[in-house]
């Protein structure tokens, strides 16, 4: 069985998304903990936290399938040690409401260097920030999401992944999510060479790495470095792509969440994608 869903809304409190979840045929899905694009919200309460656990339950979800994303305005390469701290402790309180809601990873982009410092000390800064946070929070997975490579965005190369794990203090809870959109506008062509790509990430950063996947079509076309998403089939990548991926043993029981631009369609999304592997 594939674990397949989208990326649901918290509207109304984070308790609603294991419901809109299953509302349309989920068995997977990805959240906002808090909002994505404030530094601060008031904590969860006890209701929130109770109410989540036992709608997941009653969704017949499991944790382990649910794969939480940290807000945007988080930099962990941040040029300015004051900002790149804030950064950081933003972060820690979403690696904290994650652990109150019984979860077991969430998800981030790696950092920006903003043209003020080289990618190589923006690297740098992600790996010790990433230890800070290892250092300072238990058992949840940080989970290091691929980038298109728009901008300033470091994450576009499996090298620049490899380089944060590697310096990482535990290993343990360290993950990888490959965005289908970001991979292929990063030059890696899963359309017409899937396997070479999916082989090289094995080689280069590690297999069991993968800790997730953000199912997307693109608008632009491949190395265009633009995170344009697309329903699925509407766009570059194409369906054939995505039957590859489901039929992949590489992403079994790991959530693989939809972040196509018309949640409308989500529930036939997801019916496509199970239809690929026959379920």
């Amino acid at each position: 069985m594939k674990f397949i869903g989208a990326h649901v809304s918290i509207a109304g409190g984070v308790e609603n998304a294991p419901l809109n979840a299953a509302n349309i045929g989920a068995n997977a899905f990805a959240m906002f903990v808090k909002n994505q694009r404030q530094w601060e919200a008031k904590p969860l309460s006890q209701e929130n936290i109770s109410k989540f656990k036992q709608n997941l339950k009653a969704s017949h979800i499991e944790p382990r399938h649910v794969l939480p994303h940290n807000g945007y305005l988080i930099n962990l390469g941040h040029p300015n040690d004051e900002q790149r701290q804030k950064s950081i402790n933003a972060f820690l309180d979403e690696i904290y409401r994650v652990e109150a809601l019984g979860l077991m990873m969430i998800n981030f982009h790696p950092g920006s260097y903003l043209n003020e410092i080289s990618p190589e000390i923006c690297l740098e800064n992600i790996a010790n920030s990433v230890n800070f946070l290892l250092e300072n929070s238990q058992n949840v997975r940080l989970v290091i999401e691929n980038t298109a490579g728009q901008g300033s965005n470091l994450g576009f190369k499996f090298e620049h992944l490899a380089y944060i794990i590697k310096r990482c203090t535990d290993k343990s809870r360290i993950g990888v999510c490959l965005d289908t959109c970001h991979t292929f506008a990063a030059g890696y062509d899963i359309r017409d060479d899937y396997e070479r790509v999916m082989s090289e990430f094995d080689e280069i950063v590690g297999r069991g790495m993968l800790r997730g996947m953000h199912i997307n079509d693109t608008k632009f076309d491949l190395a265009s470095k633009k995170d344009r998403h697309e329903s699925l089939g509407k766009g570059f990548l194409g369906l054939k792509t995505f039957e590859n991926i489901i039929n992949d043993p590489r992403t079994d029981d790991i959530p693989l969440v939809l972040e196509t631009i018309d949640e409308s369609i989500w529930a036939d999304e997801i019916k496509i994608l199970r239809n690929f592997k026959g379920e």
